[in-house]
């Protein structure tokens, strides 16, 4: 079979640890919060003063409202105040300095990416296209969280990434987010949580609901147990933590799209963000809303978790349910098949499925799809991406795992009405690890969570060896030629 010639465009994001976040850094120990606190209320008035010029002189000219956030940082540690004095300006900046550091989110990573078209394209010379790249970066203590970089392809196929700020800003968390009643429900039933204690808690909400709602409830319900036993504090705390693992977030319309950064917030995804998958999903009326199905990683488990946007300033984030959401490589179909949502998945960690659901929130009844086969894949085989439509049927980029753990990008082709039906596959890799792919964190590895068609053009753009990404491009035709020509 013919090769498909492969162009490596050049372009390259490679991680850069002068980007910092500011995090909080308050230990656990309330004894060590007070002392702390005790030492920053000794200094004089004068030396706090002195300090925090000192500390404004040194951080200031990275961050982007740095007194703001160190005051929300005091906020945080206020309640261990043993004072009623009130507190000047300096000195709460002082405090809050003292439970503050940054945190390099790509000090180590940046990788895995994903592109979708961006919803402003406003701006651009003509036949040219803006779209959104996703990244994985990865900092101190292996933490993985979504950074953002616009792109821009030009009418000559030229690609190039639009200026990035050395700044970068964590979105608001709403303090009362909503929940659906029937989503939830479901949800504590397969954690094996829906009891009769659960059961006393919902009766009192609405269809939808809000944090606040669901406090006042749990509230009620201690109050008149009187004594809360061990099992019902454990239900309830169960119920608590469902909760806030389903948040939402905004950032400032001002915040440039390479300054917005999407920080683990709930436990379950504690220890990283990884590998979302961002797909452009058009609905039957129209409606486009932007989903990324991530793998939340707490340091022991990884589960598979939503994010909806439709202007990629306003995000949901999301608990999945239904008993095929489990391991990692969730894909979106980009649109309803046969009025269904449709998923690409990976339930065993080896084999590609396929499953079909009314809700993209609910997943059940996974159906194998495609097996490993030629020696590049002999290990295990999953998906890069959500599927992309094309004349001839559903793209699906893959990857594969070979001999000394090598990974490679292939594809496969579906078709259009009946996605389980597979046309055609690659018998060789499109993307091998080659010369200085092959070296970083995770030697020999190509990988990527998605890629966007443009015109005749496919803009694949991959990680290498789980350090950096590349952007490669390869006509379409040519590949679903190559394609239709493998057979099933």
């Amino acid at each position: 079979m013919k090769k498909i010639p492969i162009k490596r465009c050049g372009l390259q994001f490679l991680p850069d640890s002068s980007r910092v976040l500011i995090r909080p850094f308050i230990p656990g120990s309330t004894q060590r919060i007070i002392q702390i606190i005790g030492r920053g209320l000794a200094m004089s008035e004068a030396a706090a003063k002195r300090e925090v010029a000192t500390v404004m002189r040194d951080f200031g000219s990275r961050h982007i409202e740095i007194e703001r956030l160190l005051i929300e940082i005091f906020k945080q540690v206020e309640p261990h105040l043993f004072t009623d004095s009130p507190l000047t300006h300096a000195r709460q900046l002082l405090i809050g300095a003292l439970f503050t550091g940054e945190y390099a989110l790509e000090s180590a990573a940046l990788f895995n990416p994903s592109i979708v078209l961006h919803p402003d394209q406003d701006g651009l010379q003509p036949n040219s296209v803006r779209f959104i790249m996703s990244l994985r970066a990865t900092g101190e203590g292996h933490i993985s969280s979504i950074e953002f970089r616009s792109v821009v392809i030009d009418a000559k196929g030229v690609i190039e990434a639009e200026p990035v700020t050395r700044f970068v800003t964590a979105p608001e968390i709403h303090p009362n987010p909503s929940y659906n009643l029937d989503s939830f429900t479901m949800k504590l039933h397969e954690m094996g949580f829906e009891n009769e204690y659960t059961a006393a808690v919902m009766e009192a909400l609405d269809g939808t609901f809000t944090l606040e709602q669901l406090d006042d409830s749990l509230r009620n319900f201690s109050h008149r147990a009187h004594i809360v036993t061990r099992e019902e504090q454990r239900t309830l705390e169960c119920v608590r933590w469902l909760a806030k693992s389903n948040y939402e977030l905004s950032f400032e319309p001002s915040t440039a799209m390479s300054e917005r950064i999407l920080f683990p917030v709930s436990i379950n995804e504690s220890n990283g963000i990884e590998d979302a998958r961002f797909v452009r999903f058009i609905d039957d009326d129209g409606t486009v809303t932007y989903y990324a199905t991530y793998t939340a990683y707490n340091g022991r488990v990884t589960l598979p978790q939503l994010l909806e946007t439709c202007d990629f300033l306003n995000f949901r984030i999301l608990t999945l349910n239904g008993s095929a959401v489990e391991n990692k490589g969730m894909a979106l179909f980009p649109r309803r098949i046969n009025g269904r949502y449709a998923m690409l998945s990976r339930q065993d960690d080896e084999n590609l499925f396929l499953m079909y659901s009314d809700n993209p929130h609910y997943w059940n009844n996974p159906k194998k799809l495609i097996a490993p086969r030629y020696p590049w894949e002999m290990v295990k085989l999953g998906n890069c991406g959500s599927p992309i439509e094309t004349e001839a049927g559903w793209l699906v980029l893959t990857h594969g795992v070979g001999a000394m753990r090598q990974y490679c990008i292939g594809a496969a082709l579906l078709d259009l009405e009946d996605p389980s039906k597979v046309i055609g596959r690659l018998p060789d890799p499109l993307i091998r690890p080659k010369g200085n792919e092959r070296e970083g964190y995770v030697p020999n590895v190509v990988y990527t969570c998605g890629a966007m068609l443009h015109k005749k053009t496919l803009i694949l753009p991959y990680a290498m060896s789980d350090v950096a990404t590349a952007v490669s491009t390869l006509c379409i035709d040519e590949l679903l030629a190559a394609l239709l020509e493998s057979g099933s």
